[in-house]
């Protein structure tokens, strides 16, 4: 994995791809999880976009870890990574539940060929409780997200900026 990019800290780069990606994966889930049209407009794009998500992780995690040990240690710094090290199960949680409404919509979406079965439709309570859990994990994954972004904002501009007097 490449520590830096075009002579900057790989991190600073890819943060931007987190920053990006999980809110808008998070956003695709919710609104899959609660609108029948979304979910069939965006199909498995939704569970794509969570696994990019996904897979983004432990790189800016592992970028994050080599500046981290070319760094002064101070105690902002050492939150930004303990937040940061807790994003990898929000997402992984995205991705599960963005695969689960994928798959309840396929199976309780007629097909043409098939014979549905009576009872073989998605349970309503089903779909309910995924919407549920879809909306918590997604609204902790942003949280999540703020947390991080402002204890590395912090960690990188407390005493760097002199203001007017």
């Amino acid at each position: 994995m490449p520590t830096e990019i075009n002579g900057l800290p790989a991190h600073v780069l890819l943060i931007h791809l987190v920053v990006v990606l999980v809110p808008v994966a998070g956003l695709l889930l919710v609104a899959q999880a609660w609108w029948p049209a979304a979910r069939r407009r965006i199909g498995v794009l939704g569970p794509l976009l969570c696994l990019l998500a996904l897979v983004t992780i432990p790189l800016t995690t592992n970028s994050g870890e080599w500046l981290q040990r070319r760094l002064r240690p101070t105690p902002l710094i050492d939150t930004h990574v303990h937040l940061g090290d807790q994003l990898l199960p929000w997402v992984a949680g995205l991705f599960l539940l963005s695969t689960a409404v994928w798959l309840l919509d396929r199976r309780t979406a007629p097909a043409p060929t098939r014979v549905v079965l009576a009872g073989a439709r998605g349970s309503v309570a089903v779909t309910l409780l995924v919407a549920v859990l879809a909306t918590a994990v997604a609204v902790g994954t942003l949280v999540q997200i703020y947390r991080i972004g402002d204890s590395g904002a912090k960690a990188v501009w407390t005493g760097s900026v002199a203001l007017p007097s």
